[in-house]
């Protein structure tokens, strides 16, 4: 079988590759330095239609096919992780919307979303609470008074939330509680009373993604606020949402790796050591083989995936977690290996080589750490022996 990107593909990601070259990569180290994403660069982000990449062009967005939402999200990687953070949760969001909202939370929210007009956050991690989410101890109680609510029902929603990506500026928060024993979806606004933001920082990697700690101190919520009835939403709903998530990942980190080779291919051929330029040393030609090598085994999986994603076959969320747990461990190794081979002065802040490699090790904890991603796959080797 022959794995190919289709004209339009490549013309996107053409595109892609030029967006970011022009407006992330000039501005990548400085989001590294502030912790803080300019608000002109997310607003240029959404003019070009990329916040609404996944969402259907009935509710204003791009409806990209998964290979292009994925190499749409490797470009951003290779610019800057933080960036294509925004872009994952962001995602996410809209896709739990798409997927298990009602009409009318579709017809309210989507369109925002993919202009950029609210930005969206996945609150799922507590602090006791990251890859066992079943484990979470946030909760929602049913009210029944009708104090402006329209048809009288509602919640009540306490607990705390940590490491949400863009917390500190989402618009909007995907959030999970417990109601009557099990798991709920809710659309918890900013400006909701009694929510408390606190921004977290001081992160090693991905540092620009603005993480922050929600406080719901009995956050009243309209009954209009429920994504999806507790009795639907399942382990199965969930890791529906997380898929989407982790295949964002596995991309970026195919970005975060092709960063490293194009930086580390043009310091080999310019720099000379014992009289030879680097690459013809025959140690540091294996290290650049080997990272051509992964990255290329990184990608056709990330294709893979998303090509399984976009016929809807059932194997799509295994080659997902095949895909993360190789990009995310090859993308560690490549931004090492990248380091090496500047020596000193890769680990300077002149050079964005040290900002790859802690933003790779931030890819290998997301979205299940690599060992849970061991586990997962390894629960499904029996299938295919």
């Amino acid at each position: 079988m022959k794995i190919e990107l289709t004209p339009q593909q490549c013309e996107r990601r053409a595109a892609f590759r030029a967006f970011v070259d022009k407006h992330i990569v000039p501005v990548a180290q400085q989001v590294d330095r502030d912790e803080c994403v300019p608000r002109s660069l997310i607003c240029e982000v959404a003019r070009q239609g990329y916040l609404g990449a996944n969402v259907p062009a009935k509710f204003g967005g791009t409806g990209m096919d998964m290979i292009t939402f994925g190499i749409l999200h490797e470009e951003f990687g290779r610019g800057c992780s933080s960036m294509r953070s925004l872009l994952t949760v962001h995602s996410m969001v809209a896709f739990a919307l798409m997927r298990f909202g009602s009409v009318a939370l579709q017809q309210r929210w989507l369109p925002k979303l993919a202009r950029g007009e609210v930005i969206g956050a996945f609150a799922l991690t507590e602090p006791e609470a990251g890859s066992d989410a079943a484990s979470i101890t946030s909760t929602a109680c049913p009210i029944t008074d009708v104090d402006g609510y329209g048809n009288g029902d509602g919640f009540v929603l306490t607990g705390c939330k940590r490491w949400i990506t863009f917390g500190q500026l989402a618009d909007v928060f995907l959030t999970f509680a417990k109601l009557n024993g099990t798991t709920a979806m809710f659309l918890v606004p900013r400006d909701t009373p009694r929510l408390t933001v606190i921004p977290i920082n001081g992160m090693s990697g991905t540092r620009g993604s603005m993480l922050a700690e929600l406080r719901f101190d009995g956050c009243r919520l309209p009954a209009d606020c429920l994504v999806q009835k507790p009795s639907l939403v399942s382990g199965a709903s969930l890791s529906t949402v997380l898929d989407l998530g982790r295949y964002s990942v596995a991309c970026g980190s195919v970005g975060i790796a092709q960063a490293c080779l194009e930086a580390s291919v043009q310091h080999a051929y310019q720099r000379k050591q014992f009289g030879v330029l680097l690459n013809e040393h025959q140690l540091i030609g294996r290290m650049l083989t080997d990272m051509m090598t992964n990255i290329r085994a990184a990608r056709l999986l990330c294709y893979q995936a998303g090509y399984l994603k976009t016929i809807g076959d059932p194997r799509a969320p295994v080659e997902t977690l095949v895909a993360k747990y190789f990009a995310s461990t090859a993308a560690v190794k490549i931004a090492n290996d990248a380091i090496q081979i500047h020596g000193a002065i890769g680990l300077s802040e002149s050079l964005p080589l040290h900002r790859y490699l802690r933003d790779s090790k931030v890819a290998e904890i997301i979205e299940g750490s690599t060992q849970i991603q061991q586990l997962l796959i390894a629960q499904h080797a029996m299938l295919d022996v």
